[in-house]
């Protein structure tokens, strides 16, 4: 079977210049200062950050968040801080809270709260394989579709098993081609403001109605690359996985010798559907494995099923291509369907490990269910009105994704917290809760991004928030629940600090919270200080530390 060139796909908005790995720093001070901040209503004298004295019983907390933020990690940086009792609209700490802030995956909880109050917790994704009607079980079909529904979790497993359907109806051969169609959602692939040099990386992925979802934190758009040394001087060797005959492989790596300086890049060049493998593996290392992402993910998916249809004694004549059903077909023949988990069972996996590409295609989705166009403009009006129907103050909220790669997305620490405090009252509140991380979680479809984090502390097991990394902006937010009863929300969003995420400085402040409501301070040492940060300039499940 033959591929044919990948459609006329688009990047969001216009095209821009590569900018080099070394200037990755980005500062928000510009965008803060343009926007005026709305200090909360003062009482008595103002805490040196805060914008509101402490109420009563809560100056130890007050004090300890001042000295956190005093930490020369965020030196010339902006953060907006806010902790509020939900029940009773109290303010206990607040500074900065309408300042504008780009969010990082913090925005991955507006887009989560709005598809499940959008689209429901129920809500799931079809995936079909269709031809022309005929009377009778037909031997032989024309062409042969592949509809993607959307479907953040279709696996390669899941592709076999339609394939396998197929084969049990009784088709035989397919005379003409076969059709990977994600029409579902538009052409776009990529946000106009994603960098160019984050493409190769699962966390960069395409967004296409039609992809194929690897391993169980459900990576779409993705194929795991294998490299392995062979004898000194020879080429390393190569196996791109899912991709192997969809994707070209480029490979001018080396082995090199026993001990000796380990430069391997695994890249796949923008508007390229070639993995290029380049530098030298000592002969003496172990396999080194990646994801790296595809061109056009529904060829990908074809490509999986096309290799499925020939295991199960099904002859494709005809070619790969992209195409959606036909019009004139008033009763399509479905041979066989796949249908997903619930979306309050995919939002694990994509809160917990912060999937970008599962909060884009929710955008896309709710594009598509509620305006018939799957695309970002009608997603993320769809998402900002949904976010209004539940009571959320959006006038201080902007957007340009569903995931926070986009660097042009603003939130304030105050709405923020207006997320958290109407998503407590809402009919999904417990799978929305559910799907954050919880701090110090050993098993990471519990603790997500947050399992090596706030261990061994009164935050343990304890605090639930989500959490935000991109260079120069890092944030954290979400509850900490009293142990008798009630609970306060907080955000911290950082914007400006240089190197490391200050994670050592949100940890702090939800420790500190969270020995407020009457935790065990616990065994484990104290919070890392400046120069001490365990982050990273990604959130950690993006570069594979988590």
């Amino acid at each position: 079977m033959n591929h044919v060139p990948s459609p006329d796909r688009t990047r969001r908005g216009p095209s821009r210049t590569v900018r080099p790995r070394r200037e990755r720093t980005w500062l928000a001070a510009a965008a803060v200062a343009a926007v005026p901040l709305v200090p909360l209503a003062p009482v008595g004298a103002p805490a040196a950050h805060a914008d509101v004295a402490p109420g009563a019983g809560s100056e130890e907390l007050v004090e300890r968040i001042e000295e956190a933020l005093d930490d020369p990690a965020l030196e010339g940086a902006t953060s907006g801080v806010l902790v509020e009792d939900p029940e009773t609209g109290e303010v206990l700490y607040g500074d900065e809270t309408g300042a504008q802030l780009m969010p990082a995956s913090n925005m991955k909880m507006f887009t989560a709260a709005a598809a499940l109050e959008a689209l429901g917790p129920d809500h799931t994704f079809e995936t079909r394989v269709v031809a022309e009607n005929a009377d009778g079980a037909p031997s032989s079909v024309e062409d042969l579709h592949l509809v993607g529904g959307g479907d953040p979790t279709l696996s390669a497993d899941d592709i076999d098993t339609l394939a396998a359907e197929v084969a049990d109806a009784g088709v035989e051969v397919v005379e003409g081609d076969l059709l990977a169609d994600d029409s579902r959602f538009d052409g776009e692939r990529l946000v106009d403001d994603w960098w160019e040099e984050d493409e190769p990386f699962a966390y960069g992925a395409q967004i296409s109605a039609l992809t194929v979802a690897h391993g169980d934190r459900f990576d779409t758009g993705v194929t795991e690359v294998a490299v392995e040394p062979a004898g000194e001087g020879e080429a390393v060797t190569v196996d791109l996985g899912a991709a192997d005959g969809y994707a070209e492989l480029d490979n001018s790596a080396e082995t090199g010798a026993p001990g000796s300086e380990d430069t391997l890049q695994i890249d796949r060049p923008t508007g390229t559907n070639t993995i290029e493998v380049t530098g030298s593996l000592p002969a003496d290392a172990g396999a080194v494995e990646e994801l790296r992402t595809v061109d056009e993910p529904a060829g990908l998916a074809g490509h999986l099923f096309a290799g499925a249809l020939e295991e199960h004694g099904v002859e494709v004549q005809g070619d790969l291509q992209y195409g959606q059903l036909p019009g004139e077909w008033d009763d399509p023949l479905d041979l066989a369907g796949h249908t997903s988990p619930e979306l309050a069972e995919i939002l694990v996996p994509f809160m917990k490990f912060s999937n970008n590409a599962h909060a884009e295609m929710l955008v896309k989705e709710m594009g598509q269910e509620a305006a018939g166009e799957g695309s970002w403009e009608t997603g993320l009006a769809e998402l900002e009105s949904t976010l209004e129907g539940i009571g959320v103050d959006t006038a201080q909220l902007e957007l340009n994704d569903g995931s926070g790669l986009s660097r042009s997305n603003l939130v304030t620490a105050s709405t923020v917290s207006d997320l958290l405090v109407q998503a407590r009252g809402a009919e999904w509140s417990e799978d929305f809760r559910t799907s954050l991380p919880v701090a110090g979680e050993s098993d990471p479809f519990v603790g997500g991004t947050l399992s090596e984090r706030m261990t061994d502390s009164a935050a343990e097991g304890v605090l639930t928030a989500k959490t935000g990394t991109l260079s120069g902006v890092s944030a954290l937010s979400g509850y900490v629940p009293a142990p008798d009863g009630g609970e306060l929300v907080f955000s911290v969003v950082n914007n400006g600090h240089e190197g490391a995420a200050p994670t050592h400085v949100q940890d702090a402040i939800g420790i500190a919270v969270a020995e407020h409501l009457g935790h065990g301070a616990g065994s484990g040492a104290a919070p890392l200080r400046a120069g001490e940060s365990s982050g990273g300039e990604v959130e950690c499940s993006w570069s594979g530390t988590c």
